[in-house]
C-alpha cells in the first residue's frame, strides 16, 4: 500500500465508475440542506421580525410594555422612533421603539 492508494482508490485510478452521480444529482443534497435551513431558521426569523414590526406600528399611549433591557412600564407618548415610558411613579424615560420587546396585558405593570 502506498500513498497514492490513500489519495485515489484503484477504482478511480483505473477509470472505473467511482462517481455514481453527475450533473444535477450532485446538487440535490445542497438543495435539501437549503430547504431545511429555510424552514427551520429563515422563515421563523422573518415571521418574528414581521410580528415585531406590527407591534411597534400599533404601539399607543397607555400600552404596558417590556423593553429589551427588562424594564417594565407604561407608554406615555409615542413618536416616529421614540417612546416615552413611565417606569415608576413620576419617572419617565425615553426609549427607542426598536428597544421595545413585547406588549403586556393591561394591569401587568404597576408603576
Amino acid at each position: 500500500m502506498n500513498l497514492l492508494d490513500l489519495i485515489a482508490p484503484k477504482a478511480l485510478a483505473e477509470g472505473g465508475s467511482g462517481i455514481s452521480g453527475t450533473g444535477f444529482s450532485e446538487f440535490i443534497p445542497l438543495i435539501i440542506l437549503f430547504v431545511i435551513f429555510y424552514f427551520l431558521l429563515i422563515r421563523p426569523q422573518q415571521k418574528r421580525a414581521k410580528e415585531h414590526k406590527t407591534l411597534l406600528a400599533e404601539l399607543k399611549k397607555g400600552d404596558e410594555i417590556v423593553t429589551n433591557g427588562g424594564m417594565v412600564g407604561q407608554v406615555k407618548a409615542v413618536d416616529e422612533s421614540f417612546a416615552s415610558v413611565e417606569i415608576a411613579a413620576g419617572v419617565v424615560v425615553k426609549v427607542q421603539k426598536q428597544g421595545i420587546n413585547q406588549k403586556l396585558p393591561k394591569g401587568s405593570a404597576k408603576a
